[in-house]
């Protein structure tokens, strides 16, 4: 099991699909969008799950563009939600276009993004379209709870884990399933894979809250503190209510109840509370936590053992980000 072979194989794949038809004005988008680059993460396990359970990974490759599409979809409408400048470093959609551009780019992205399940029979369209559909509205419940959130001050951590499983980690598993869904093997070890995806997926959001945070600007692609910035209720700032003075709990709320003109001090501030918090290490905990439950259902798995430990080397891959 070989990632960067995957993902290889993938963005070839990916490079031969011609993204740009008539009107230019809704296609162009999207061509810009898809090759901004990435780690290609959600297609490169759909590649994996169905080399584990068939090998052969192949067949698969129409599924992992579906995956690919679609996560890229939601990142355009997320970036105008949150109002974000950049995408993996680069101008988001709705910058370089406009809004309406925007919306309407992302829209037909979801709808070919369907469109690539009508490569399989119809056994296997069927179960990747039930699939697809549940997790695209889950998506959609964890966009609206994170929105929800913004202006809510009482939200808990278990909360605030929910919205993150669904508005990230179900595609994480999605995409592992649909792997399993294509290989046709047990509908047990189908579940199974969609379980260490859905821990695993949790952990890695983690992992990006503390890199918004924490992060280096130049290997993040991100704008640093934009959570701070947009009042996001993260890990990191329930845990600080739960755990900081009076003191700099009052501060946690001011900065969190307002948008202000100079965000640098916002997010210096902020930082600075969790860092004397020890939320950094209160975090990590959580990931390794979060991480290792998945490694826990690789032992139920009916796969060879070398399989067992490729897709753990992936969790481990996957978790080494640039900090």
């Amino acid at each position: 099991m070989d990632i960067l072979h995957y993902q290889k194989d993938f963005i070839n794949y990916l490079e031969s699909k011609k993204w740009v038809n008539e009107p230019k004005n809704l296609y162009e988008p999207i061509d810009y969008i898809i090759k901004l680059g990435g780690k290609r993460m959600r297609p490169i396990l759909t590649l994996m799950a169905a080399d584990i359970f068939s090998e052969s990974y192949e067949k698969a490759m129409p599924a992992a563009l579906a995956v690919e599409v679609f996560h890229n979809f939601t990142l355009i409408h997320d970036d105008i939600m949150d109002d974000a400048p950049l995408r993996r470093g680069k101008e988001t959609v709705h910058e370089k276009w406009d809004l309406n551009t925007g919306i309407l780019s992302g829209d037909a992205m979801l709808i070919l993004a369907y469109q690539y399940f009508e490569n399989y029979e119809p056994i296997v369209f069927q179960k990747l379209a039930k699939l697809f559909s549940k997790t695209a509205l889950e998506v959609c419940d964890g966009q609206q709870l994170d929105v929800d959130f913004e202006t809510r001050n009482d939200v808990t951590i278990d909360e605030y884990i929910n919205m993150i499983r669904l508005k990230t980690s179900v595609l994480v598993a999605a995409a592992l399933k649909m792997g399993a869904i294509v290989a046709e093997t047990s509908d047990e070890n189908a579940n199974l894979i969609y379980e260490f995806g859905l821990n695993l997926g949790i952990a890695f959001q983690l992992q990006d809250d503390y890199l918004d945070t924490f992060g280096d600007p130049k290997t993040f692609g991100k704008q640093i503190g934009g959570d701070i910035i947009e009042n996001k209720k993260t890990y990191m700032y329930l845990k600080a209510l739960e755990v900081a003075s009076e003191d700099d709990k009052r501060k946690l709320y001011f900065f969190y109840n307002q948008k202000i003109e100079d965000n640098w001090i916002k997010i210096n501030e902020v930082t600075q509370i969790f860092e004397q918090n020890n939320i950094p290490v209160l975090i990590k905990e959580q990931i390794k936590d979060y991480t290792e439950k998945a490694f826990e259902t690789l032992f139920s798995m009916n796969i060879s053992k070398e399989n067992k430990q490729g897709l753990r080397n992936f969790g481990l891959w996957l978790m080494n980000r640039s900090v």
